[in-house]
C-alpha cells in the first residue's frame, strides 16, 4: 500500500514540474492564459495529495502516541524508542520508573522516551 502511494507521489510530481515548464506540458502552448490555470491546478492538487497522504497520517500518528504516552499507568509493560523493555513501578510527571528483568534494574525515562505499551492483566 505504501510503495503505490508512493508511486502516486512521484508521478504527481513529474506532472507538476512537466507544468511548470521545466519539460513541457500539453496544452500549455503559447494560446494564453489556458495554461497558467492547468499550473495551478496541478499545484493544488500536488499540495492536496501530500496534505492527505503525508502530513494528515503523520499527525493521526503523533496524537495517538501522546493519548498513549499520557495514559500509562504502574504495571503497564513498555517499550523505550531505544528498544528496552520493562515494567512500570512509578510514575512522577513526566519520569517513568520501570524494571527491566529479574534482577529488577530500575530505569528512570521521560514519557517521550516510550514507543509502544502492553497492559498486563493482573493475574
Amino acid at each position: 500500500m505504501k510503495k503505490n502511494i508512493k508511486k502516486l507521489l512521484v508521478a504527481i510530481t513529474v506532472m507538476a514540474f512537466s507544468c511548470l515548464g521545466l519539460t513541457g506540458c500539453a496544452g500549455t502552448g503559447g494560446e494564453g492564459g489556458g495554461g497558467s490555470l492547468y499550473t495551478m491546478l496541478m499545484l493544488v492538487v500536488l499540495i492536496a495529495v501530500f496534505y492527505f497522504f503525508i502530513i494528515r497520517p503523520e499527525n493521526k500518528k503523533k496524537k495517538k502516541l501522546e493519548v498513549m504516552r499520557s495514559e500509562l499507568s504502574v504495571g503497564d509493560k513498555i517499550t523505550t524508542i531505544g528498544g528496552i523493555v520493562g515494567k512500570i513501578v512509578s510514575i512522577n510527571g513526566d519520569l517513568i520508573t520501570f524494571e527491566t528483568g529479574e534482577d529488577r534494574v530500575r530505569v528512570q525515562v521521560t514519557k517521550w522516551a516510550v514507543s509502544t505499551n502492553k497492559i498486563e492483566k493482573a493475574e
